[in-house]
């Protein structure tokens, strides 16, 4: 993976490479140019299978980290390829083009985290959370007690002692 690393810096500007395992590395590329790196990792050293999307919210660094798992099935080898994107203005560059799943991931990453990916099929549609009307819920500064205490109305709930409870309800004349 490192015989990788080493041609790919030949043409683009990764860094941040890592090798957890033998068969796994990772690396990092700018916005700008992911989409170039994904397609060369694709068409010239075999990632031709996406794994995941995944993302990461820093909100303390006011960033997102997307994560781009591919895999090379003649290696047996996986490279994480990670993109940082503005927090404030979360657009990422759309792959669907690339890897027909894409769109899948980029939806549910529109819905959870409002990340925005211009010219993406379907992206406005609801995937899970229809008729949702909050702020994207996967988001850390997202307060789920507030949201729920604005949003339902208060269920006052049954406690009961497991042992006590069950004693009653198969033996109640007891």
């Amino acid at each position: 993976m490192t015989k990788l690393f080493e041609q790919l810096q030949q043409h683009f500007s990764v860094s941040d490479f890592s090798q957890p395992q033998g068969n796994q590395a990772f690396v990092s590329i700018s916005r700008e140019q992911a989409v170039p790196l994904l397609t060369h990792l694709r068409d010239i050293h075999g990632f031709t299978h996406l794994v995941l999307i995944t993302c990461v919210d820093w909100l303390e660094q006011s960033r997102f980290q997307l994560t781009y798992i591919l895999h090379n099935h003649n290696s047996h080898s996986d490279l994480g390829v990670k993109v940082f994107i503005e927090r404030d203005n979360p657009v990422m560059d759309s792959m669907h083009h690339l890897w027909e799943q894409v769109r899948v991931y980029q939806r549910e990453l529109h819905e959870m985290f409002g990340i925005v990916f211009p010219g993406s099929p379907g992206l406005e549609e609801p995937m899970i959370l229809e008729s949702w009307t909050g702020p994207p819920p996967m988001r850390r500064d997202f307060d789920t007690l507030k949201y729920s205490q604005e949003t339902y109305c208060h269920r006052p709930r049954d406690e009961h002692q497991p042992e006590e409870h069950m004693k009653q309800k198969l033996y109640p004349e007891d």
